[in-house]
């Protein structure tokens, strides 16, 4: 019995070490480091949307797929494209009820150039009450509908703030938005803007699954940042590198693609993202988001900001709305026996869960958390010119690539399913 015993201690040991060394080899502090150093480099120009420095992180994103053997996300490409408008009010003026509407009083969300609407036009008349602006304006912009919306002047701050809203995605509905106290008996309104079309990219690469192929397994990151400052700082420097925020994200993403395409044994199908546009308003994870049946998504990885220590320090990382799945508890299972630890967000009152790239997934149900150490309390270079290379713990950073590694090991395998999020109070 004794000897049967040592011999499987033995053999624990030798397979725990034998998985040490695996993984070893694919994530490392070299490889990390030439990763991270890449995506924040000088070059990259800051990674901003719309120019020459996020396109070249793009394609250096796309060929570290195409290197893992990743399948590319769209048909023939890594770059997920799609289109925003950036729309500049022309004119707004109208009456309801006979009496005149200001400017400040109308909005439209519509991809059309002018608009000239009637109580004779086809538009649905919808009356907004108290504080439930954002919840019907997301309603009816996923249609294909036209609709007049009569906003609850309650909603004045709300309203005020989709006004100012520049950047969007090109709508499907046409919606005019009218702020008033009224029931809309008759009205005349009549609009124009002037709109341009930018391209965005998101950069996406598929690991099919064995016996699961349409359940998805999400790693993901943002790969933009805030580009060029207006004026240097004391030191001449006028680059927001953005090393922690959110390069060290994507490179975490990166390595994972090359770790999970080497073990061949996913069951479930992996989607590796990298999204643009996050610090513009969630535009690149919203899109991407939009592409999924949400009861197919069993578990989505964000990370951001994983280059500094957390406040617990070395070995530890915490994950956003812990409490809202039991996916945390699945991890640290995962991870018995490590050095490693999760913890709750230690963050509440930011709101964090739904503040990041996992928040699109999350309202539909999904587990879908932020992993991250950012002290979102002292981060001492949060969005400044300093979040250099320099100032991560590399060391560190490549050990938490790992414990996310290891701990979403059964969940790839299609062997664990965390919990969804209770999306009840958000009806």
């Amino acid at each position: 019995m004794m000897k049967n015993y040592v011999l499987a201690i033995a053999a624990l040991t030798a397979g725990t070490t034998a998985f040490s060394q695996s993984i070893n080899k694919i994530i490392n502090e070299k490889t990390v480091s030439r990763v991270e150093k890449v995506l924040s480099a000088d070059d990259m120009q800051g990674r901003a949307p719309f120019t020459p420095g996020i396109e070249k992180a793009a394609a250096f994103i796309a060929s570290e797929f195409q290197k893992a053997g990743l399948k590319p996300g769209s048909a023939d490409s890594y770059l997920q494209k799609f289109d925003m408008l950036r729309t500049k009010p022309i004119s707004a003026k109208g009456t309801l009820n006979g009496k005149p509407l200001t400017e400040q009083e109308i909005v439209a969300i519509t991809a059309s150039p002018a608009l000239n609407i009637t109580q004779d036009s086809k538009y649905q008349v919808i009356t907004v009450p108290k504080d439930s602006l954002y919840a019907v304006y997301g309603r009816v912009t996923k249609t294909t509908g036209n609709y007049l919306l009569a906003v609850d002047t309650s909603n004045r701050r709300l309203f005020t703030a989709l006004k100012r809203r520049s950047t969007s995605f090109a709508p499907t509905a046409n919606v005019v938005g009218v702020l008033t106290q009224e029931t809309p008996a008759s009205y005349s309104i009549e609009f124009a803007q002037e709109i341009t079309t930018m391209p965005l990219s998101n950069v996406v690469g598929i690991l099919p699954g064995k016996s699961k192929p349409n359940e998805y397994v999400i790693f993901s990151g943002h790969y933009d940042h805030l580009g060029i400052a207006k004026q240097p700082n004391a030191a001449g420097d006028s680059i927001y590198n953005g090393a922690n925020d959110d390069a060290a994200g994507t490179t975490a993403v990166i390595m994972l693609a090359h770790y999970f395409a080497k073990q061949k044994n996913n069951e479930r199908t992996i989607v590796f993202a990298t999204f643009t546009a996050e610090e513009s308003g969630g535009f690149g994870a919203q899109y991407f988001s939009r592409q999924f049946e949400a009861a197919q998504v069993m578990a989505m990885f964000n990370i951001e900001m994983i280059g500094t220590d957390s406040k617990w320090g070395d070995n530890s990382a915490y994950i956003t709305g812990y409490e809202k799945t039991d996916m945390g508890k699945i991890l640290e299972k995962n991870l018995e026996g490590s050095k490693f630890k999760f913890y709750p967000d230690p963050y509440p009152e930011q709101q964090l869960f739904y503040r990041s790239d996992n928040a699109t997934l999350a309202r539909l149900g999904v587990p879908a958390h932020t992993i991250s150490t950012s002290k979102m309390d002292s981060e001492k270079f949060y969005h400044t010119l300093d979040d250099e290379f320099e100032t991560l713990n590399m060391k560190n950073m490549t050990e938490i690539i790992k414990a996310i590694a290891i701990s979403s090991t059964s969940i790839v395998a299609g062997k664990d399913t965390p919990s969804r999020v209770d999306t009840s109070a958000l009806r």
